[in-house]
């Protein structure tokens, strides 16, 4: 018989993207064994962190409280010392002097009828360590230790492709984490303001707010009608041009939100429709009013004080904030001493940078 008659292989490498990991890999081994229980226990960042799965009966409840109180968390067989890609059978693994081992022989693998075992280590180039065994009677053997050496060199391939998602993982993971505090995110569009793809943070945003909503067949549907119609249009532009500068619309001054949205020119596969726009969000997730208490809060200001920093800050100059505050320029002007000299600002730039940059800007992260 080939090694991968069965799918042995398919579902080795399919393993990765399992919950449990390499359950439908291990089935399948015990299958083509005739294991009685088959296991890969793999180490991904340090000894500590030793990952156990397994097939086969449950663990009667009076065997798993002798292992947890006679070994812990690991059994007490040296597999740290075995050479990578060695088949090693139960009795080399089993120091004969070692009263501890020899227990664990006959106290606990005797009793879930764990006569002989076959098991190889493996180990990844950057550094994680694997352990697949076989386990069961003695018609366990030479035939079994013929197919985990085969097995040797897709496993490691298989750990590596491992290692690698979840490296990518943990790195949108962080990457996420950091939109989700700037309160920015990114959804693609395909050439009817369908959304293909998003981040989490997106879907959040069609929660908390009425600016933009996820509509009928998935349609990215701004709340003005008006903001809708270029939308559609310059998505239409880029599936017809396959080029166009990007644009940048504002969608809300209360609370404030961005979106710019440029054309994908190395559009990718997709199972449904073909990307052609990428949308980028960015806004705050709190209201005018919100952030002239927290500035009052932050700096000492009093209410006018904090609401004239916030119309610096938003981008207004002396005499358009003025007007958006319903006050004289004079007036203004005496409020925003009054803010440079509480705020510790040099003039309107640094006044600019100490607000974005304090503590607000975080507010409300997750």
């Amino acid at each position: 018989m080939r090694l991968d008659d069965d799918g042995l292989l398919a579902a080795l490498h399919e393993g990765i993207f399992e919950q449990p990991l390499w359950h439908g890999f291990l089935e399948k081994l015990r299958a083509r064994t005739g294991s009685l229980y088959t296991a890969l226990a793999f180490r991904p960042i340090d000894e500590d962190a030793i990952i156990e799965l397994h097939t086969g009966p449950a663990t009667p409840p009076h065997l798993d409280r002798l292992f947890s109180e006679k070994y812990g968390q690991r059994d007490p067989l040296p597999y740290r010392n075995m050479r990578e890609a060695r088949i090693y059978t139960l009795d080399e693994l089993l120091n004969p002097l070692d009263p501890v081992q020899r227990a664990y022989r006959d106290e606990f693998l005797h009793a879930l009828g764990i006569i002989n075992m076959r098991s190889v280590r493996v180990t990844e180039p950057s550094g994680v360590d694997a352990w697949l065994t076989c386990a069961g009677d003695r018609a366990i053997g030479s035939t079994v230790s013929a197919l985990l050496t085969a097995l040797v060199p897709h496993l490691r391939i298989a750990l590596r492709s491992f290692v690698a998602l979840e490296r990518e993982r943990f790195r949108s993971s962080v990457t996420s984490d950091a939109f989700g505090r700037l309160n920015f995110g990114w959804l693609t569009l395909d050439a009817r303001c369908r959304i293909i793809d998003m981040t989490p943070h997106v879907e959040q945003l069609f929660q908390r707010t009425t600016v933009l909503r996820r509509g009928r067949y998935d349609r990215l549907t701004p709340a003005s009608p008006e903001m809708d119609r270029k939308l559609t249009q310059l998505v239409k532009s880029y599936a017809a041009k396959d080029e166009g500068r990007p644009r940048a619309f504002n969608l809300s001054r209360d609370p404030w939100m961005d979106m710019l949205v440029t054309p994908i020119h190395n559009r990718f596969a997709s199972p449904h429709s073909k990307p052609v726009a990428i949308a980028y969000l960015s806004g705050d997730r709190w209201s005018h009013a919100d952030r002239c208490e927290q500035l009052a809060d932050l700096f000492g200001l009093l209410p006018s004080e904090a609401r004239l920093a916030w119309a610096i800050a938003s981008g207004f100059s002396i005499q358009e904030a003025a007007i958006e505050l319903g006050i004289t320029v004079e007036t203004a002007r005496n409020y925003s001493k009054k803010v440079y000299a509480k705020t510790g600002a040099r003039g309107q730039a640094e006044l600019v940078r100490n607000i974005l940059t304090s503590v607000l800007s975080i507010a409300g992260s997750p």
